[in-house]
């Protein structure tokens, strides 16, 4: 696994913005040589920063939306459409604005879709569609995506994979169903740590003063269960996205001097 690499830039605004120019530079670069983009999108207040600046970036044209394939890496167990989920957020910040081919955007199951209420069965079905879209050049079940995202929560949450809780400890299945995760909703389905290193580049961002705790433990050595966001690694490049705040609390040895 990759070494993480830190960016720090001045405040949240600034990290979102220069983070969705990163992403549209990586999406192009990816469909210019090999045909076709895949991103993995995260939710919370970082998450969807990042897609509204991608939104209102006039670059976002130079992506063909249509070779793009979005995947989500948790999502909330609730019904279509509830503002709390993920996609419903993301929908809302950036891809109703953009022509994107439908069924290359990958949502998880909401708890009145196809598996009904049962987590366990929704997370063995996105697994599945996940399995489907691997080839026999990526690293196991799931693709082998360009850029997974992931947001730090203050308790080195990543995904909804928290700290002790048995959905970290995973070491087999791609996607688990979560029960009585901290933060509400209780329920939830989320990849797991095997899945999330599965990709090229994992981007883990941090703003505020709220992650600057998260932040120095994850960095400091600590072990994937106590601290899951320790654990997201790329097969390439681990990239932490932080703005001063949510760095305040990290050693300047950690990262160079000219960071933004």
């Amino acid at each position: 696994m990759s070494t993480p690499q830190l960016v720090v830039h001045r405040d949240k605004e600034l990290m979102a913005q220069a983070a969705a120019a990163r992403l549209i530079t990586k999406m192009v670069d990816a469909q210019a040589s090999r045909g076709y983009a895949s991103v993995v999108l995260t939710g919370g207040r970082n998450g969807n920063g990042l897609l509204a600046a991608l939104a209102a970036a006039p670059a976002r044209d130079a992506i063909d939306w249509g070779r793009l394939d979005l995947w989500w890496g948790d999502e909330r167990f609730l019904p279509e459409g509830d503002p709390d989920r993920n996609v419903t957020q993301a929908r809302e910040a950036l891809l109703d604005s953009v022509p994107l081919d439908p069924k290359r955007v990958h949502a998880m199951p909401a708890s009145d879709g196809p598996f009904g209420a049962d987590v366990e069965a929704a997370a063995a079905g996105y697994a599945e569609e996940l399995a489907l879209a691997a080839g026999p050049e990526n690293h196991g079940a799931v693709p082998t995506f360009d850029v997974l995202m992931l947001g730090v929560g203050p308790d080195t949450h990543v995904a909804s994979l928290f700290p002790e809780l048995p959905a970290v400890r995973e070491t087999e299945r791609a996607v688990v169903g979560v029960h009585g995760a901290p933060k509400p909703p209780p329920t939830r389905v989320t990849l797991t740590l095997p899945a999330i290193r599965a990709a090229r580049e994992v981007w883990l961002l941090a703003a505020g003063e709220d992650k600057a705790q998260a932040a120095a433990i994850a960095l400091s050595g600590a072990g994937e269960v106590q601290a899951p966001a320790a654990g997201a690694r790329g097969r390439s490049r681990t990239l932490w996205l932080l703005d001063a705040a949510a760095a305040s609390q990290l050693p300047r040895s950690l990262y160079p001097p000219a960071s933004a």
